[in-house]
């Protein structure tokens, strides 16, 4: 049987812990790559008429007869013929709280792909974090940190992500509040638990960014013959004797799995983006980053 892709995980490598070790080796290696793609990207924003990220997040209400002027925003005012004060109380509270999927079926890589996906999410974050760090905002991993601000952000990040259980179960994220954004990459397969894990962030309004890696193999399913397909989770083997008889229904659902979610995003005033691992992750980066600014829903 012909091999399209196969898990990246070291196959000689049984044990679990050494396996965690051998992926938090490449942490380090990843925020270099995250580093490199946010100085290109930012690098072609230079000299343009741009706000800065850090603009992106204050909250204003409008001004109040009777308040403070020097609390007045001119520069937000100037942008209509209202006049707006920064809320400073929603200001300090706001966290930007990132995460990244890193469970079996993240460790798929086809031939037709340039890395794995997890790597993909793990840039992805990292490359967030630095973003946010360099624009003075507070970050946080769910379930591993708790939120802090600091030049170094995504190198801290990258440190706690290395000696976490790659293993370990979705975080709870009943404890985001209402005052934050949420960025999350992830291949998002089975939407009634992606929708269940995610309903709290429903009820406490936060915002949500999703940015959802795809493999191309996943998406085109090239397969054809006597094809054995295996689930990374429980290791379940499933043959097909004619893969290509059943590629134009896989498909159908693989695309109507995503616009389920996009829909759902769409209808919360979140944003969805895809990330192929054979492209560049920088395209994700800058329409996340649009999103955003722009504090609507994305669908790209």
């Amino acid at each position: 049987m012909a091999r399209i892709g196969e898990t990246t995980a070291p196959v000689a490598l049984q044990d679990a812990l050494v396996r965690a070790r051998t992926r938090a080796s490449l942490i380090p290696d990843l925020l270099i790559e995250a580093r490199r793609i946010i100085n290109n990207v930012t690098a072609g924003w230079h000299g343009r008429r741009r706000r800065g990220i850090g603009e992106n997040f204050w909250q204003f209400r409008p001004y109040v007869e009777g308040e403070a002027v020097a609390r007045i925003d001119w520069r937000r005012s100037a942008r209509d013929d209202h006049i707006y004060i920064r809320d400073r109380e929603w200001e300090a509270a706001h966290t930007v709280w990132l995460w990244a999927d890193r469970s079996p079926s993240m460790l798929y890589r086809s031939r037709l792909a340039d890395v794995p996906k997890e790597s993909r999410a793990l840039v992805l974050i990292l490359a967030m974090a630095e973003l946010l760090s360099r624009a003075g905002e507070r970050i946080a991993w769910p379930g591993l940190t708790d939120p802090f601000a600091a030049r170094n952000g995504a190198e801290r990040l990258a440190q706690y992500i290395a000696h976490a259980d790659p293993s370990a179960a979705k975080p709870d994220l009943s404890l985001v509040k209402r005052m934050s954004d949420v960025v999350i990459a992830s291949d998002f397969l089975d939407v009634e638990e992606t929708k269940r894990w995610l309903a709290p962030l429903t009820r406490s309004g936060a915002r949500a960014y999703l940015i959802e890696v795809a493999d191309p193999a996943e998406e085109t399913f090239p397969y054809a013959g006597r094809t054995e397909f295996r689930d990374p989770a429980t290791g379940a083997k499933l043959t097909a004797g004619r893969a290509e008889t059943v590629a134009e229904d896989y498909r159908r659902l693989y695309i109507a799995r995503r616009e389920e979610l996009m829909d759902w995003c769409s209808k919360l005033g979140w944003s969805y983006t895809v990330n192929h691992t054979d492209r560049l992750a920088s395209d994700a980066l800058v329409r996340v980053h649009a999103a955003m600014a722009a504090g609507t829903d994305l669908r790209l």
